[in-house]
Order: structure tokens, then sequence, then C-alpha cells
């Protein structure tokens, strides 16, 4: 499988888990979760990076660049 395919498939797997985080913080603000507002605020900086590692994966790999396997 080439890098940038794999690249790809990393980026879809990021915005997938930012989307299921998403919709985990939802549910700690409704209350059908527990947790409290340092919940919230941990997670939504997770979900910050999770969408800006996704965004700057498929940018990459969309242009044809591996950028994965240069920094291993």
């Amino acid at each position: 499988m080439p890098p940038v395919n794999l690249q790809a498939l990393i980026a879809l797997g990021m915005f997938l888990a930012s989307l299921f985080i998403a919709r985990i913080v939802v549910r700690i603000q409704r209350g059908a979760l527990p947790g409290g507002p340092m919940w919230v605020l941990y997670l939504r900086m997770l979900l910050g990076f999770l969408l800006a590692g996704a965004i700057t994966l498929s940018f990459y790999s969309f242009a044809g660049i591996d950028i994965i396997s240069k920094h291993l």
C-alpha cells in the first residue's frame, strides 16, 4: 500500500474519532454521561488536536506528499 494512501486512511480514522469525541461531549453536557466541566474541556482540546491532524494529513495526502515516512 502506498504511504499516501495509508496517510489518507489515518486522516479518515482521526476524523471519525473526532466525531465520536464530539458525540461524547454533547452527551456529557446533556447529563446522559457522567463528567464535569473539566472533562468537557479536556475532550474539546483532544477534539481540536484530532481535527487539526486529520485536516493536515488529508491535505498532504490529496497533494500527494508523503509526510509520515519522512518523519520516521
